[in-house]
């Protein structure tokens, strides 16, 4: 098996869909040697922002000295950013030879009379070997889809589970209610364990900590007041922690645009709380340093100043609002050219009304996914809500001379699926001379 093979083994798991339950993982760890054991584990449920938790609760950690992992999904670019160590990528070579193991212990499965496995769950599990070969010391997990099903729930304890914002998505299997999306997410709570939940509904936050509650927990309901927004622009965010009780830190800055990031990172800082109270020596230059150099790509991220070109993987109604009050703080005298592309099963027409108000101009992007609409269908369904101009591409590569025409007045918008986001993405950064990327 090369490393060709390896991906298309794991792709071609991809096509038997979604299938929740632990019974498959729970074997086949077993079959590893349950590699899931051999470390600490930081467990981050949630409907948005779990990347950003991962990533800022991960670099605080590295900065802190310990060998951390890192497992999120989907990636954007390189299926390699999926499994890390210290922000380093797996390599080829790891991936090839423990997709191998793996897809042995599935063949032995398979005469078990197990049926077809995720995409999911051969990931997970890779990741989970992977992490036990290089010895780390804690690994920041994130769940796939739920959670009480989800195939990263095959772990026996967490020090800290940590619930990010949750919304209406995966309805078809997660319930059709924040109430009862909010009891799936808590199904990672452990037994006399720790919970910290991001600031919400009472309809959410009651659920998780009766959740918790059943299971003798702790809960840390990470409190808005104390946050308070010293500066916010394009360079990012500076905030006051107000509680010093723990870490006593004047500033902090983060990289991440939006008033729901710095909600974001203050419960990371209450999880970081309850991992430093664990025995982790977590320090105030830690968290200082590890937050100001956290970076999420894709994540309302800037890639160009001149034109300003923006890329956010929102791509669900919540993420949406985000991204449109982020746009509307961030340039209210630009015209917003707007790109836009989605897969048919997130309900794209959900989100229309809080993208209207924000642009001049709209393009639509046939994601790169089997499950997307396409960039026609996408624009006769615009068509039909709203007069804003509204324009197909058929081909991706057309955005650079858009790009490139546009005025310093002008914002380049890209939203929507990861899946056209990355696909972006890696198209800016081959034109990086022109485009000035990154800059």
């Amino acid at each position: 098996m090369n490393y060709e093979q390896a991906i298309s083994y794991i792709r071609a798991v991809h096509n038997n869909g979604t299938k929740l339950g632990l019974e498959r993982g729970l074997r086949l760890a077993e079959l590893l040697g349950n590699p899931q054991d051999s470390y600490k584990i930081i467990h981050v449920a949630g409907t948005n922002g779990k990347g950003s938790t991962c990533n800022m609760i991960h670099d605080v950690l590295v900065a802190s000295g310990y060998k951390t992992g890192l497992f999120i999904s989907p990636h954007l670019e390189d299926f390699t950013e999926r499994i890390q160590i210290n922000k380093v990528p797996i390599d080829k070579e790891s991936l090839v030879r423990i997709t191998q193991v793996v897809k042995e212990k599935i063949d032995i499965m398979h005469e078990e009379g197990f049926g077809e496995f995720t995409e999911f769950e051969v990931v997970t599990a890779i990741g989970f070997k992977y992490f036990q070969e290089q010895n780390i010391d804690v690994l920041v997990l994130e769940v796939g889809m739920g959670g009480r099903h989800d195939a990263s729930n095959v772990i026996k304890d967490s020090v800290v589970s940590v619930i990010t914002s949750i919304s209406l998505d995966h309805t078809e299997f997660l319930g059709n209610t924040l109430g009862e999306i909010a009891w799936e997410k808590a199904g990672i709570i452990k037994e006399n364990s720790n919970v910290v939940i991001y600031p919400q509904q009472d309809e959410i936050v009651d659920v998780i900590v009766e959740e918790a509650r059943k299971k003798n927990s702790k809960t840390y309901l990470a409190d808005p007041e104390n946050i308070r927004i010293i500066k916010s622009d394009l360079t990012g965010q500076v905030f006051e922690y107000m509680k010093k009780d723990v870490f006593n830190i004047d500033e902090l800055k983060i990289n991440f645009l939006g008033e729901h990031q710095v909600f974001n990172a203050a419960t990371v800082l209450l999880a970081l709380e309850v991992i430093k109270n664990a025995g982790f020596n977590i320090t105030e230059q830690s968290i200082v340093s590890g937050l100001e150099g956290s970076k999420y790509p894709g994540r309302f991220e800037v890639v160009c100043e001149s034109p300003v070109v923006i890329l956010d993987g929102a791509h669900n109604i919540n993420g949406i609002e985000y991204f449109s009050r982020t746009v509307s703080h961030n340039f209210k005298d630009k015209k917003i050219t707007l790109f836009y592309g989605m897969l048919k099963d997130k309900n794209p027409e959900s989100v229309l009304s809080y993208l209207f108000p924000i642009s001049k101009k709209i393009y639509t992007i046939t994601p790169n996914s089997h499950r997307a609409m396409s960039s026609n269908e996408m624009a006769e369904l615009i068509k039909k809500h709203t007069d804003v101009d509204t324009v197909p591409l058929h081909n991706a590569e057309d955005i650079i001379d858009i790009i490139d025409n546009m005025g310093e007045d002008e914002v380049a918008a890209f939203v929507g699926s990861l899946y056209m986001i990355g696909e972006v993405r890696t198209i800016i950064k081959n034109y990086q001379k022109k485009l000035n990327f990154g800059k």
